[in-house]
């Protein structure tokens, strides 16, 4: 299923290491300013909307499976 979503990409190196979906882009630039506070020199965070595809975990919440970048 593809959706448009807020996401919360965390980047090592220049690569996409992970992405994790917010409910808002107000909360997801929370999350990155916490993230910061604790983050290694080499790992950055960003927040985007962006279309991805979704999966459907075990316990029923959404994951991102692979983001559409346009």
């Amino acid at each position: 299923m593809t959706e448009l979503v807020v996401a919360l990409l965390m980047i090592v190196h220049g690569e996409i290491k992970e992405a994790r979906i917010q409910p808002s882009m107000s909360e997801c630039l929370k999350g990155a300013r916490t993230a910061r506070r604790d983050a290694k020199s080499h790992v950055k965070y960003q927040c985007i909307k962006s279309n991805a595809e979704l999966e459907t975990n075990i316990d029923g919440s959404l994951s991102i499976k692979k983001l559409i970048l346009e």
